[in-house]
């Protein structure tokens, strides 16, 4: 079992369900275990499942539907022979509980999430993911010699050419992330106006150019506001850059 194919039975896991007794599932989440990349993914999904489950409970049946349901039944049960009565009021009210869920499922997932074919919207959407959902650093430090050398030793882009003026902020320190079994180099910065306790509030994502399939940046800086963050977006070389700030339009400005 690979990964892709890990994530594709594990998209019918619920947390906190029988489901983990499934043999398929239990050697999907066993492999999750054991790569940090499908861990990430499961931990996302496992989340996405909990609020989901708790907006489910939430629903609340418009008042007198189901005084009207058992009218109306018993209204069909007088024209249709017994014999022939398939639909429960159980089974009635499952089915508009799941029209119900299938509104704020339609909501929840496809708001303000990129189309599938358009692969830099997608990158850009999971590096900002990773930066807003909490993350852990793999070398804390302000010096950017540690930094390149682990990124090297983990075979993530350690040769990137960082602007004049982000060289002049403050380096909190570095991770590896991964994008479509490619490895991400995250640098991570922390100004003075990050919010307390904050790891860092500037991150700068370096991936393989190649890696990003259909991507419409220049040389110069694209600015854009993705998942809450402002964002810039460039090619250097062989480097696809992309730095995001919790700042606005003119904090990301001053890094370029």
């Amino acid at each position: 079992m690979n990964r892709d194919e890990a994530k594709t039975i594990l998209l019918f896991y619920r947390p906190g369900t029988a489901d983990a007794d499934d043999p398929e599932i239990a050697a999907a989440l066993a492999l999750a275990g054991q790569d940090p990349q499908l861990k990430d993914w499961l931990a996302e999904h496992c989340a996405r499942q909990l609020v989901i489950s708790d907006q489910f409970r939430q629903i609340t049946a418009p008042a007198g539907l189901k005084e009207q349901i058992i009218s109306e039944q018993a209204a069909k049960d007088k024209l249709v022979p017994f014999w022939r009565r398939q639909v429960s009021l159980a089974q009635t009210m499952t089915i508009v509980a799941v029209v119900l869920l299938s509104g704020m499922l339609a909501s929840f997932w496809f708001v303000d999430r990129p189309e599938p074919d358009d692969t830099l919207a997608v990158y850009q959407h999971e590096m900002t993911e990773i930066a807003r959902r909490g993350y852990g650093m793999d070398v804390t430090t302000n010096d950017l010699v540690p930094i390149r050398a682990h990124l090297a030793q983990n075979h993530a882009p350690a040769d990137f050419a960082l602007p004049e003026n982000l060289k002049q902020a403050n380096l909190a320190g570095c991770a590896v992330e991964g994008w479509q079994d490619v490895k991400v180099a995250m640098i991570c910065f922390r100004s003075s106006s990050a919010a307390p306790g904050a790891l860092s509030d500037t991150w700068l994502f370096v991936v393989d150019r190649a890696s990003v399939k259909k991507s419409s940046a220049g040389t110069a800086p694209e600015f854009s506001s993705v998942n809450g963050l402002m964002t810039a977006t460039w090619i250097q070389g062989d480097k696809l850059y992309f730095l995001g700030t919790t700042g606005d339009a003119q904090a990301i400005k001053q890094y370029l």
